[in-house]
Order: structure tokens, then sequence, then C-alpha cells
């Protein structure tokens, strides 16, 4: 006789619930201890473990065989890789009117690289000379336009460093060009700053202020400072221009809680990428910040502030 498995019900009346493939990783473990410190239940969401269920009016999301109801508010904890259906789960919380700490919208501008570009650009803010370099072109004319070598080369979709190359000469902007069009791959050619080789700030932004930062310095031999590449991490107390920069740009995507990076140019900080699910082991070693904690305030505050909205 064929079991049918029974359905169950997560049911609270602060729950927040953090989409999250593991558990175990360093950052959701301490935002369920920061949401426990703050008096909600959480609930870890792995989005490839979610079905959902459409029907006129009646959205549904079960987790696991478990429908996932209640939810006071959610944050999307989603790794590149799993971009895609992680913004289907955001969506379709979306549509069950969950409150969302950082939307899908600002989500899938920040995991393209070229429209995040973009739109920091339209709004005035300071970023490297980019350019998209897509199957063909004068490729002395594409290092001009970045302002000459050596230059970065990025693939559009990217995270921790992967994807990041540098190009010293003609011939090797050539080559990486080639092999990267041949697997249909588009790239971006960035200018490289000389005086920050090597170095970058990293700012934590929740809501409308910075809540910790540091510089990060790559390991001997290497030019990507990211800590994932063995690059080291010493807090550093922003000046108001890096700090409006940071926050600035996190605002033009829509991003309430966003690890921006930024450069430390000549004439002043130019933001180089924008991470909508921002580790952030490395800020708290370096600084001794409860990052999860501002978080989760953030988080707790729109959840109350919905259900407020929503009592009136």
């Amino acid at each position: 006789m064929e079991r049918v498995k029974k359905v169950r019900k997560f049911a609270a009346r602060r729950l927040l619930g953090i989409l999250s493939r593991k558990k175990t990783l360093y950052s959701t473990r301490r935002l369920v201890e920061a949401t426990r410190a703050r008096g909600y239940q959480a609930r870890i969401i792995d989005v490839l473990k979610c079905n959902l269920v459409l029907a006129t009016g009646h959205p549904r999301l079960f987790h696991d065989g478990v429908e996932v109801t209640g939810l006071s508010v959610a944050l999307p904890r989603i790794g590149a890789s799993v971009t895609a259906h992680g913004l289907h789960v955001v969506r379709q919380l979306e549509a069950q009117g969950v409150p969302l700490v950082n939307n899908s919208v600002a989500i899938a501008r920040s995991r393209d690289k070229l429209r995040a570009l973009q739109l920091l650009a339209g709004a005035g803010v300071d970023i490297p000379r980019t350019v998209l370099a897509r199957g063909g072109g004068d490729v002395e004319l594409l290092v001009e336009q970045v302002g000459g070598l050596p230059a970065i080369l990025k693939l559009i979709q990217g995270t921790q460093g992967v994807g990041v190359m540098i190009a010293h000469s003609k011939a090797e902007v050539e080559s990486i060009l080639s092999t990267m069009w041949n697997l249909g791959q588009e790239i971006l050619l960035q200018e490289f700053i000389a005086e920050s080789r090597g170095v970058d700030v990293r700012a934590l932004v929740v809501g409308d202020r910075v809540v910790g930062a540091m510089r990060r310095e790559a390991r001997t031999g290497e030019f990507r400072s990211n800590l994932h590449r063995g690059g080291a991490g010493t807090p550093v107390v922003l000046g108001t221009d890096f700090t409006a920069a940071a926050v600035r740009a996190a605002q033009v995507l829509g991003l309430e809680v966003a690890g921006v990076d930024l450069l430390e140019a000549k004439g002043g900080p130019k933001v180089m990428e924008v991470n909508s699910s921002p580790g952030f082991e490395g800020l708290e070693t370096a600084t001794g910040l409860d990052i999860a904690g501002a978080i989760i305030g953030h988080a707790a505050d729109l959840a109350e502030g919905t259900r407020r909205a929503m009592a009136l």
C-alpha cells in the first residue's frame, strides 16, 4: 500500500525564514543565533528542496514536503550557482506577501555584473571603466577604451574571484577573449586601478548605513584580494566618501543588505562589485562586530513594520 506523506505546516507568530543551502555554513549559523537572540524562531529553507504550487490567488511553497506558512520575514542567502531556482522561490514568497530582505529584482540585478554596472554608472556612482566584449571587435580599441594595459577581464557571472583575470599584453587579452568566446561566455574588460593593485575595501551595508568594513589584501603573487583566494582582512573605519559610495551603490540596486567592494583610486572610491548575499565570517573575525545581529535586527524591524501596517 502506497504510503502518503503527511503534509505539515510551519506556523509561528515570529518566524524568520533563512533561504540557505546549508545550515552548517558560518553565516547561516550566525544568522540563526542572532534570530533566536531577537526572540524569533528560525527556519532554514534550502531552495533546491522547494516545490512551488501555482494556483489562482493561492500560491504555495513546500520545503522538503512541508508547506511553509506563517513567515514573518525571509532573508535570501542564495549562492550564485543556484540563482535561477533561488529567484523562483523568492518570487513565490513575494507572491505570498512575505516581507523579504532583498527582493528578487534587486538580487537579479546584482548577479548580472553588466546590468549592475549599467545601473550604477547611470546613477552617477563612480565605477572602473568597463567594456562588454562580445565575440569580436578590435582588441586594441577595447583595451584603449578601458585605459590601456594591464586590464582586468571578468565573466559576467562569477563570484569570490572566480572568472576574474588580468592581462598584461595585447596577446594575453586576445588569448583570453578567444578562449572565453569559444566557450560561449561574455566577457567584461575593465580598467585596472594600479594604485589599488591587490587591495580593496569590503563594506557591509544594512539599510542606509555601513555596519562594518575591512581592507582586503591579496596574498603574495595574487592580484585578487578575495578572502576565498587567500587574502587577508583588516578592520578599517571608512571616510564619508567611501561610506556614501557604498550605501548609494546598494540603494541603486535596491538591496537592503549588500557587500560592496570598493577600490581606493586616486580620485576617490570606485565601486567594483555589489554582492546580494555577502558572507561575513571574515568581516566579523577582522572587526569583532556583530554583523549577523545587524542583519537580523533589520529583518525584524521590517517584519514588525509590515505587521503594524497590516493591523491598521
